[in-house]
This record gives C-alpha cells, structure tokens and sequence, in this order.
C-alpha cells in the first residue's frame, strides 16, 4: 500500500517559526542535508553540489556541463563560436536560483564557509553568462543582482573573521566589498539601483557593528580613562593616567 500523502503530521511535528525555520538533518544514508520549514511545506537541500542532487548531463551542474563545453570548443579550435543561446540561459538562470535560496538558508545558519562558496559559485555564473550569452537582454539579466551577491559573499566572509575575533580583517573585506560594490558600472535599472543602495547600506551598519565591538588595546583603554576622568574633573586621577600612557607610548617607539 502506498505511503499516506498527507504531510500534516509531518508538518505539525515542525510548527512554522520564520525565526527558526532551518535545520541540518542526519540521514540514515550517512549524509546531511539542509532543511528549511516554509508557511506551507518543508524544502530540502544537498549541503554540497547542486543542491537539488542531479547531475545535469552527468556534471555536478549546468554550469560545469557548459564550462566543459566552452573547454572542448576551444580545444578544437572553435571558441570563438561558443555562445549561449536564450534556453541555455534560462537553464543557467533557473540553476543559479537553486543556489540562492541555498546560500539565503546556509546564511541563517551562519554556516560561512558554504554560502561563500555558493556566493562565488553563482558570481562565476555572472561572469559566464556575462561573457558568452548571445543576446545582450541575457547578458544583462543577471547584473541587476551583481550588487547584492557581491554584499552577501563579502559578508559572509568578513562574518566568518569576526566570529574569529579578527576584527580588523572583517573590516578590511567590509571595506573592500563596499570599493567593489562601487566601482561597478552604472545600469539604468530600478533593481540595480536599489540593490546596490541597500547592499551599500547594509554594509556600512556590518563595518560599525564590528568596529564597535573590537577590543581596545591597552592604549586606546587608557586614552578612553583619561577622556572620562577628565570629563569628571578628576584631575589627579587624569595626570596619573596621562603619565601612564606616555610611558606606554615611549615603551613602544
């Protein structure tokens, strides 16, 4: 007898909470994969590979299924003609979707390794399709979210500093991702305009967050001691903690 299709009591056990709606699940295969509770079901995702599990014309993805062709045409000679037709890129379009709510629920879990190799992954898809589309709408497409894969890869990777207590390096590539940000040429339209202001934005408030919570050293702690003590007129305790900083000072020259 077939399996009861009804998934109520699958659904009950894991009540719907948007604060909580991922998890990593043990299969009895070995493997584990991502889970994500929505309003109405429960979606699944491989934690490595597409995140569907296929094999695209026996490749790990569209994407590599192409890139090999790419390979193969430049072997023989042909590279030149390689190009990307409409349905190719949908194809490619469709794909990258996969990987973006991956990366979205990955986020979640703070599990940065992975979104930064799903964030890099769907940018070399940009630049393929970017590069070797046919039409100048497909090539197009995909840049109006260029802003914002860039914003989630850097902060994946500068989330993945700061949990490490390296505070400057999270600001360093804070800093970074907002230059390239920047720097990428303008398109007139609406979703890359407010993308890249909202990506600007978001990083601007991750650099203050983090900066705000770097530990000071033992300078910039006396320095702070000094500004309140003189703040509060405590002048004697403000001449003992000057001479200490000058003494620190010139221990380090």
């Amino acid at each position: 007898m077939a399996a009861n299709p009804d998934l109520r009591d699958l659904l009950a056990a894991w009540p719907f909470d948007p604060r909580k709606n991922t998890r990593l699940v043990d299969c009895p295969d070995g493997r584990q994969v991502l889970q994500a509770r929505t309003p109405v079901g429960i979606e699944q995702y491989e934690l490595d590979g597409r995140p569907d599990g296929a094999r695209p014309q026996g490749a790990e993805s569209v994407l590599d299924y192409y890139r090999q062709q790419l390979a193969r045409a430049e072997a023989a000679g042909q590279g030149e003609k390689f190009a990307l037709k409409p349905a190719d890129c949908a194809e490619l379009f469709d794909e990258g979707t996969l990987y973006y709510f991956r990366y979205l629920y990955l986020f979640q879990l703070r599990d940065w390794p992975r979104v930064i190799r799903d964030t890099k992954r769907n940018l070399g898809l940009f630049d393929f399709v970017r590069e070797h589309a046919r039409r100048e709408e497909d090539r197009q497409h995909l840049e109006q979210w260029r802003p914002y894969l860039l914003r989630m890869h850097g902060m994946a990777r500068a989330m993945q500093e700061w949990d490490a207590q390296r505070h400057r390096a999270a600001v360093r590539l804070v800093r970074a991702t907002l230059a390239q940000i920047e720097a990428l040429p303008d398109l007139e339209l609406e979703t890359f305009q407010v993308e890249r202001q909202r990506s600007l934005e978001a990083l601007r408030e991750l650099e203050q967050e983090i900066e705000k919570s770097q530990p000071l050293s033992v300078a910039e702690k006396l320095e702070r001691d000094l500004r309140r003590a003189v703040d509060a007129q405590e002048f004697e305790r403000a001449a003992e903690l000057r001479d200490h900083l000058r003494a620190l000072r010139d221990k380090n020259r």
